[in-house]
């Protein structure tokens, strides 16, 4: 099991210490400091929805140009979330080559733990 996330992410440090105290044994990809490519984003992007990948509640999308934010497609989303890897919605779960999770929700919880 992969976990994509940001090292100081609050959202990401509950979600390997709950995966860590039910045994997982996981993995952490910072996507800041170790970047990520634009076919895993793409490939997280058919497996959970790009609207679902896209977090427009960061910092890093307010920051934006009005312009970078209007009218976005999934090709746009893909490339701003492979420019500013901080706009992908965290934490990111992969477990095996198909499952793909985003987000810590109960739902997520209940269907990784």
């Amino acid at each position: 099991m992969i976990l994509y996330g940001l090292k100081n992410c609050d959202t990401c440090k509950k979600a390997m210490k709950a995966l860590d105290a039910a045994g997982e044994s996981v993995e952490f990809h910072d996507v800041r400091a170790d970047g990520v490519t634009k076919a895993q984003i793409a490939k997280w992007a058919k497996a959970a929805g790009w609207e679902k990948l896209l977090n427009k509640a960061s910092t890093t999308w307010r920051g934006l140009d009005d312009s970078q934010k209007e009218n976005v497609t999934e090709k746009k989303a893909l490339a701003l979330m492979a420019e500013y890897p901080t706009l992908i919605k965290r934490p990111i779960i992969e477990n095996g080559p198909t499952q793909v999770f985003v987000g810590w929700s109960k739902d997520v919880q209940d269907k990784v733990l």
